[in-house]
C-alpha cells in the first residue's frame, strides 16, 4: 500500500517556456499559410453563396431588376468585392490542386511544397489580375 503523505519527485522539472499570444508576430510558413488560406477562402465562398444566388435570383426575375443589379455591379465596393471573391475561387482553386497532389504524394519534399506554395499564390494573383484587366477592357 502507498503512502498517500509521502511526495513524489519528478525526475523531469516542468520546463518554463516562453507565451506569445500576439498572433501577429507569428512568422508562419508559406506551406501553413496556402493552407490556411486554402480554408479561408473556401469558408468565404460558402459564406458568399447565399448572395450571390439572391443577386443571381433577383437578376432574372425582371428586365428592371436585371438593370438595377447591372448598376449595382457598377460601383467600386462592389467591385472590390467580386474581385475579392474571384481571388478567393482562383486560390481556392489552385490550392485543391496543390492538396490532391500532395494527397497522391507528388512534391511531398519540404523544397517543392515550397516552390508549389509560391506557384499557388503566383496563380491565383495572375488569374485575378487577368481578370481585373479583362473588365477594364
Amino acid at each position: 500500500m502507498m503512502n498517500s503523505n509521502r511526495k513524489v519527485q519528478s525526475t523531469n522539472p516542468k520546463k518554463v517556456r516562453p507565451k506569445n499570444l500576439n498572433l501577429f508576430t507569428i512568422r508562419m510558413p508559406i506551406n501553413a499559410l496556402v493552407s490556411i488560406l486554402h480554408r479561408v477562402t473556401g469558408c468565404a465562398l460558402f459564406l458568399a453563396l447565399p448572395l450571390l444566388l439572391v443577386t443571381f435570383q433577383l437578376s432574372i426575375s425582371s428586365a428592371s431588376k436585371f438593370q438595377l443589379v447591372q448598376d449595382l455591379m457598377h460601383s467600386p465596393i462592389a467591385k472590390l468585392i467580386v474581385l475579392g471573391l474571384a481571388w478567393s475561387f482562383f486560390h481556392h482553386f489552385f490550392a485543391g490542386i496543390r492538396h490532391l497532389a500532395m494527397d497522391v504524394h507528388w512534391a511531398t519534399t519540404l523544397i517543392k511544397a515550397r516552390y508549389t506554395s509560391k506557384v499557388v499564390f503566383v496563380l491565383g494573383g495572375l488569374a485575378t489580375l487577368l481578370l481585373a484587366i479583362s473588365w477594364v477592357f
